[in-house]
């Protein structure tokens, strides 16, 4: 499906607010509100919109250390694979998981409230995933950007 020029409008404003109403939504991509409104029920269907969320303040959650780590596996095969990355998902403070090219094979986001805490973590979880090889971990001393929102050309 192609995106017209309403749709990319739609998906940056609501990229910025997704608890804008639908008469200010219509009004500010210049739609009527039926027409609107059935844009962002189809850019729903199609999966352009997967979900409407509230974000959270880390800092004021007292969760305010951010480590990023690259996992090696000792195996590669489809099972070891497998089983790691259903792994991860029952960490609640691993907050991304993306697999990488190059020598290492994911990289890890992980929110915790201290680095005794993240310590923690490490040794009772990180190092028990499954097929594990080497970690390799790296403290975010300070957040210079954060954005949610994708850069929707056009």
């Amino acid at each position: 499906m192609k995106l017209d020029k309403f749709d990319k409008q739609i998906l940056r404003t609501l990229q910025q607010d997704a608890t804008v109403s639908m008469a200010e939504l219509s009004n500010h991509v210049g739609l009527s509100h039926t027409p609107c409104w059935r844009r962002v029920k189809r850019l729903e269907k199609d999966g352009f919109i997967q979900r409407k969320v509230t974000l959270l303040n880390n800092k004021k959650l007292n969760l305010g250390v951010s480590v990023f780590i690259y996992v090696s596996l000792k195996n590669h095969d489809e099972t070891s694979l497998n089983r790691f990355e259903a792994a991860v998902q029952d960490i609640d403070e691993i907050v991304e998981c993306h697999t990488t090219s190059g020598d290492r094979d994911y990289l890890l986001k992980v929110v915790v409230e201290s680095i005794e805490e993240y310590e923690l973590l490490l040794k009772s979880k990180l190092t028990h995933l499954p097929s594990v090889d080497h970690i390799s971990s790296t403290f975010a001393l300070k957040q210079v950007k954060y954005t949610t929102e994708l850069p929707i050309k056009g």
